[in-house]
């Protein structure tokens, strides 16, 4: 055998070299960078490989996710699964069934569209300007009147002397003189707060009715009330009822104090005037009469809208108790009243609602009248003192 031959261990190896060498082709140019581009190819593939792994590692790593590499994984096609821990969402866990009702009725409400430029063009032009002053702290709770004078009177009668007949109600006429009335000192000594509401509403009903059908829905109030006050006197007074051909004017507002009327008797006073010596005051009140027993200063009130509160009824408690102290000061009454009753009417026809007021309750009422009354007082002497002569 020659040289060139191996050695008995390696002649397996030796055969199949041969015979690969033998059968294996020769490589030309373009068979060479194809092979090059495939070498080229399979490295890429094996880098990507490598990062998509280190990625899987790094997820499965990570809190909140968990991933899980299919065992049949491939370069162009892999599967993976990455999931998130849900959060709970509490609007799911509402019971929607039962509040449906309340979702579509907020729904369905359709407003009309306001932007803070149209809130205050509409704040301008109802209230004017913004006042960058503070309005003045009420401190009228604390205050304590220095004109102090009683509200009872202790030399009077609690009852009126009774007599045999029907006794025919005081109908004294009220005498114009520069003594300022109830009516006059309770407006010009109302709050900051009572003008902003009451210019309020009056600029609404001007921008509702213009100035000609506001001038018009005041003219009308006014002879409403007028008329309800002489119906009223003509219930009340010894003679009877109102006459056929009054019978159905203002029947809403006689049909509203049905029930309060039933507990009215013993009429004292009907639309009767009263001076306060002391305090130089005047006014006008509507009654003097019983209501459950009680001697009251009645006084009769009509609203479009209810009032089943007596704070809703802003000064009138004042306007009794000043007509109460008086009364009961007065020489042309005999006898006191401890009480006061403050009935508001309506004129569809509606109950009246009837604000009683105790001896308790007067005499709080009472202590911020003299408050009111002194304010007025000041108020009059500057402006005596700013006169020219």
């Amino acid at each position: 055998m020659g040289s060139d031959r191996p050695s008995f261990s390696n002649l397996g190896t030796w055969i199949l070299a041969r015979k690969n060498s033998e059968q294996r082709p020769k490589l030309n140019a373009k068979n060479k960078k194809t092979l090059r581009i495939a070498r080229r190819l399979r490295e890429v593939k094996s880098l990507k490989m490598k990062a998509f792994q280190t990625i899987c590692r790094q997820l499965k790593s990570s809190k909140g996710f968990s991933v899980e590499v299919s065992p049949h994984m491939g370069f162009f096609t892999s599967s993976y699964s990455c999931g998130r821990k849900k959060k709970v969402n509490p609007y799911e866990e509402v019971n929607q069934e039962k509040y449906s009702d309340l979702v579509q009725s907020v729904l369905s409400f359709r407003g009309p569209a306001q932007t803070p430029e149209s809130l205050f063009e509409e704040d301008s032009l109802l209230y004017g300007p913004v006042s960058k002053c503070k309005p003045p702290k009420q401190d009228e709770e604390a205050r304590v009147p220095g004109n102090w004078f009683p509200l009872f009177n202790p030399e009077r009668s609690l009852k009126p002397n009774a007599t045999g007949g029907a006794t025919i109600p005081l109908k004294i006429p009220l005498q114009r003189n520069k003594i300022p009335s109830v009516t006059r000192v309770l407006q010009q000594t109302m709050t900051s707060e009572q003008i902003f509401y009451l210019e309020r509403w009056k600029q609404r009903m001007i921008l509702e009715l213009g100035e000609d059908g506001f001038a018009e829905y005041t003219s009308n109030l006014f002879l409403q009330g007028k008329q309800f006050h002489e119906d009223l006197e003509s219930i009340l007074s010894p003679q009877g009822n109102l006459k056929e051909g009054d019978e159905n004017r203002e029947s809403g507002y006689i049909e509203s104090i049905q029930h309060i009327l039933k507990d009215v008797s013993g009429v004292q006073a009907l639309e009767s005037a009263v001076q306060h010596e002391t305090l130089k005051y005047v006014g006008l009140l509507d009654c003097v009469a019983e209501y459950q027993g009680n001697l009251c200063v009645i006084d009769w009130k009509t609203s479009e809208k209810p009032k089943p509160l007596i704070r809703n009824t802003f000064d009138n408690p004042l306007q009794v108790v000043a007509y109460m102290g008086a009364i009961n000061h007065d020489a042309n009454y005999s006898f006191q009243v401890q009480c006061g009753l403050i009935v508001v009417a309506y004129k569809d026809g509606s109950p009246a609602h009837a604000h009683f007021m105790d001896t308790e309750l007067c005499s709080q009422y009472w202590a911020k009248w003299l408050l009111r009354l002194e304010e007025y007082t000041k108020k009059e002497k500057n402006q005596d003192i700013q006169k020219p002569d």
